[in-house]
């Protein structure tokens, strides 16, 4: 019997001009704003248990921030900590949120944060409805591109440049389908969630945007009266929106960045377009189930760190040294080389001295037969789909930098091969598979505790 309740809320986050922003591995501060930032969260309750899922337009908040800042919101709105969940979208053009930055206008905007989170978790729980659920998958085409290739010098590169001549082929697969949650509530607005795994680095440049992710909500709002829309990004570690051999209009709204990539404000607004097709596609024939319990499992993990041969000591200080002074210019990279080798020395830096083991939070949520997977960081598609596959679930829903954003989770075979993410991963080669291994288990152990709920 469906007991589901579920409510909705939007608060503004977008912060002052000058705060410094996220990415890249060179200084960026924010010139102006192109569209706000924004915490969206979803309520959910089903019998005695309720939680929050909230979605910001961020790059990344990493694990102790983020427990820090779920713990405030628990704390304020009444609810457990591990029943609150926060995810980031993980926009290139937000602001940096790191503690002990020393920087003013960063402590000052997660002191924002905390405010903010609280009040749109407070106010979505106020919002609650009776709700019935519907679930549905569309594709969302040619928008999300495998970001590895293979060169024909038989090196791996990641992000090589549009119409290079070297390319031999991609690695990996993508995922184009788009999982939509649709929450048809009592006397009130629909309420629709979209899972699509994309990185949200589209826009480039120094001014705040929630990129394509936004551009997603506010499509699927004008296109649907007296709805809502919230975002999750799902698994895209080793995706991204670049088409290296493009066609015809392909490039129309598009620049060619620093680093080899191409990016512009037009292209996001297109992406948001195409997948909110996706969710057009399937919204009217979503296939209704009921939802008579709530379910949440949580585990932590100890993964090994990714440490580094004291033998690469002196090259990575020297590197690392030539980057924080500015002289970029005297290192033999360009492009997204040169990122690769800066952000591989930092790594190197941050870890000379340990520690051995990361402590990972991996989180599962048990929504009917519907199952949302929460990881904190950033996995590739293999196991975005893999987990998909577990049995026994009508459909599991991926999604990452949720609960923290501590790094790549490559596979093995990415540590042989090379490239950004594995270079510059914190995490031993073994990473995704020990996280796929205890995400499928949770998975198992998340279904019969949801069977014996159901039967009790």
């Amino acid at each position: 019997m469906n007991c589901l309740l579920a409510g909705f809320a939007r608060v503004d986050v977008t912060p002052q001009t000058a705060v410094p922003l996220e990415g890249y591995y060179i200084p960026r501060y924010a010139e102006g704003v192109l569209d706000p930032l924004q915490v969206n969260a979803l309520a959910l309750s089903c019998q005695s248990r309720t939680m929050v899922l909230l979605s910001l337009d961020n790059c990344g908040i990493k694990q102790v921030l983020a427990s820090k800042l779920r713990n405030a919101v628990a704390k304020t709105v009444g609810l457990a900590p591990e029943h609150v969940f926060l995810h980031t979208t993980h926009t290139h053009t937000g602001p940096v949120t790191a503690l002990d930055t020393g920087n003013t206008l960063v402590d000052a905007y997660i002191a924002l944060l905390e405010v903010r989170l609280a009040e749109a978790a407070r106010l979505a729980l106020a919002d609650l409805r009776p709700a019935k659920m519907g679930v549905g998958e569309g594709i969302a085409p040619n928008i999300a591109f495998v970001r590895r290739f293979k060169m024909k010098d038989g090196s791996i590169r990641t992000n090589p440049g549009v119409n290079n001549p070297q390319i031999l082929e991609p690695v990996g697969q993508v995922d184009e389908r788009v999982h939509v949650l649709r929450f048809d509530r009592q006397d009130a607005e629909s309420l629709v969630l979209v899972n699509f795994g994309n990185h949200a680095d589209t826009v480039g440049g120094s001014k705040l945007s929630a990129d394509w992710p936004g551009f997603v909500r506010q499509t699927v709002e004008k296109a649907l009266d007296n709805t809502k829309c919230i975002f999750f990004n799902g698994v895209q570690g080793d995706v991204n929106h670049v088409n290296v051999h493009p066609r015809a209009g392909d490039l129309n709204g598009m620049f060619m960045d620093f680093d080899d990539v191409s990016r512009g404000y037009p292209h996001a607004r297109y992406m948001g377009r195409v997948v909110a097709g996706a969710v057009l596609q399937t919204y009217d024939k979503v296939a209704y189930t009921d939802v008579a319990s709530l379910s949440v499992l949580s585990r932590k993990v100890l993964i090994p760190a990714n440490l580094p041969d004291p033998a690469q000591l002196p090259e990575a200080h020297r590197i690392h040294r030539l980057h924080e002074q500015g002289r970029d210019q005297e290192l033999p990279y360009e492009g997204m080389m040169l990122t690769t080798v800066v952000a591989e020395a930092q790594r190197m830096v941050e870890l000379e001295h340990g520690p051995e083991h990361f402590e990972l939070e991996l989180s599962a949520i048990a929504l009917g037969d519907v199952a949302i997977l929460c990881i904190p960081g950033e996995p590739f598609t293999e196991f975005g789909r893999n987990v998909k596959l577990a049995p026994d679930w009508q459909c599991v829903l991926p999604f990452a930098l949720t609960n923290g954003f501590d790094g790549y989770f490559p596979p093995m075979d990415a540590y042989e091969q090379g490239g950004y993410e594995a270079r510059s991963s914190p995490f031993r080669a073994g990473v995704s598979e020990l996280l796929q291994e205890n995400s499928l288990h949770m998975l198992q152990c998340l279904y019969h505790k949801q069977e014996e709920s159901n039967v009790s």
